[in-house]
């Protein structure tokens, strides 16, 4: 049956419903049972005309007239705005000014000022943990527990893992307004307090295992009667340090948002500045206290099971706050695995840290693997906050389409993520010189003082940062496009590799200082032995 057929079937089909409709019944014709009257026949037409005859020029110029009118209005409404900004306008003041929820509109100038004063004392901190560590180093507990060595990455990488991570979770709640109210900043505050001690004491002994792991490996054989003494040590540890820092933390991201101020800019950093510096003093002095008290037999077991046993009050706490829950939930592997890399440099520091080549070796970890912890975790907080403010998770912005974005664009554009790398990338030189300079007048009989390792040192650590922002950006843009939140998987990946990097890339500058001061004292002597 061809269309024209059909198209007066249904006309039929219509005209006999219009028929039933007004209780009329068509007759009985000769050409066929049914037939509808002229009057009330409906004369087929083909459907779609009407769509038919338009065409991309009609639609265009029905589209164009209002579009142009519209663009019009708006033009004329910034052209408005720009003009009474700062205006009174009927006794309203016209002002571009943050949203109770949101930041102060930021430059670079005012993201550097935010950002230096609290890096600088973070790298004074970081020094003074420095020189605590190379003090430390010779007492005999470390002497004797080398692997306690090993355990300095893993556990000063907590701050990391977990309070960088806390201060930028607190950062981003408070920018989004989460903790205005009293009620729901109590219980925001009090769940993600709960949680960092939960993870600290089972970080702590993980960490623990692993470093005893590791010089299994790297000796041969494992010592089971310093197994106590190390776990005791970096459990007790990483709970003090945990909760001091995260107190810390709080009062911080609350005075910024009461201040003004972006508590992305400043938490991590002061994080950092004390960080070193608490955990290594407490694990110097817990594990000389455990190591005097070697021969009391159940001291070092009551403390790991005591710690451990608080683990269900912190979980019930935790509870009060969901989306922190599922963090304790799911939220393991990142800072587990980001552990076991921070392991692997505590082993390299292990290893080198006693050799003459590496002499002052101990002073430098804490400040290059500061330094590149601290800028990454300022770097992914802040983007973090930015996706939380402009996108929601599982959808990444369109301009933060690519996965791998190039780097030039991650450093070199104008938009607001890429001017604050810029900034983190060119604070690196003149920090690390200030770091140096201080360094020198504490210790310099201790350290290197040659020009060559200067310039090696400095562009290890400007190697180190550039890898880390640019990582930052890719894995924030991964993780938010798993509905994943940056502020909890990305940091303790980053701060972890910073570690790896740090120690790695600081042993290199040692060794090729070294190797080059011994080509230079060779070639003295040969010239000195030679003819006259």
């Amino acid at each position: 049956m061809d269309g024209t057929e059909t198209r007066q079937r249904r006309a039929e089909e219509l005209g006999l419903r219009y028929a039933l409709s007004i209780g009329k019944l068509p007759r009985v014709s000769e050409d066929g049972p049914l037939s509808v009257p002229e009057s009330q026949r409906v004369s087929p037409k083909l459907l779609g005309t009407e769509l038919s005859r338009e065409t991309a020029l009609s639609i265009g110029l029905q589209v164009i007239v209002p579009f142009i009118f519209a663009g019009l209005g708006l033009s004329g409404a910034g052209i408005l705005l720009n003009y009474f900004q700062g205006k009174k306008l009927r006794a309203f003041s016209c002002e571009l000014t943050r949203s109770p929820y949101g930041v102060f509109p930021e430059t670079a100038f005012t993201v550097t000022c935010q950002i230096m004063v609290p890096l600088l004392l973070s790298g004074l901190g970081m020094m003074t943990a420095g020189l605590v560590m190379n003090t430390i180093q010779h007492w005999p507990v470390f002497m004797e527990v080398k692997d306690l060595l090993t355990l300095v990455p893993p556990l000063v990488g907590l701050k990391g893992n977990l309070e960088m991570t806390l201060a930028s979770r607190l950062s981003t709640a408070a920018n989004t307004g989460q903790i205005d109210d009293p009620r729901e900043q109590h219980r925001v505050i009090s769940s993600n307090l709960a949680l960092v001690q939960v993870q600290a004491t089972v970080v702590g002994f993980l960490a623990a295992m692993a470093a005893l792991l590791l010089g299994a490996l790297s000796r041969g054989e494992l010592d089971f009667e310093k197994v106590e003494l190390l776990c005791a040590s970096s459990v007790i540890t990483a709970f003090l340090a945990a909760f001091a820092l995260g107190m810390l933390m709080v009062c911080i991201v609350i005075g910024a948002r009461k201040l003004g101020v972006n508590p992305d800019n400043i938490a991590t950093p002061i994080a950092a500045s004390l960080g070193d510096l608490i955990t290594l003093s407490i694990l110097a002095f817990f594990s000389s206290f455990f190591y005097k008290h070697k021969d009391s037999r159940y001291l070092t077991p009551l403390v790991c099971i005591g710690l451990m046993a608080l683990t269900p009050v912190w979980v019930l706490i935790a509870k009060k706050n969901p989306p922190i829950m599922k963090i304790l939930k799911f939220g393991w592997f990142p800072i587990i695995l980001a552990m076991m890399i921070s392991s692997f440099g505590g082993l390299i520091l292990n290893k080198t840290i006693s050799k003459e080549q590496y002499k002052g070796m101990a002073i430098f970890t804490p400040i290059i693997c500061g330094v590149g912890g601290n800028l990454v975790a300022i770097q992914t907080s802040r983007i973090s906050t930015y996706l939380h403010m402009w996108s929601t998770p599982g959808v990444l912005p369109l301009w933060m389409k690519k996965f791998w974005p190039n780097p030039c664009s991650a450093f070199c554009t104008s938009e607001i993520n890429s001017m604050s790398a810029r900034v983190l990338l060119f604070l690196v030189i003149p920090g690390h010189l200030i770091f140096l300079y201080v360094i020198y007048l504490v210790e310099g009989h201790s350290v290197p003082n040659s020009k060559t390792f200067v310039v090696f040192y400095l562009l290890a650590g400007l190697i180190q940062v550039t890898i880390l922002l640019y990582l930052a950006e890719v894995m924030a843009r991964l993780t938010w496009h798993q509905a994943l939140d940056p502020d909890n998987h990305c940091i303790p990946y980053l701060t972890g590799l910073g570690d790896l990097l740090g120690t790695g890339l600081l042993a290199l500058c040692f060794l090729i200082s070294w190797l080059l001061s011994e080509a230079e004292l060779d070639g003295i002597l040969e010239l000195a032995s030679g003819p006259p």
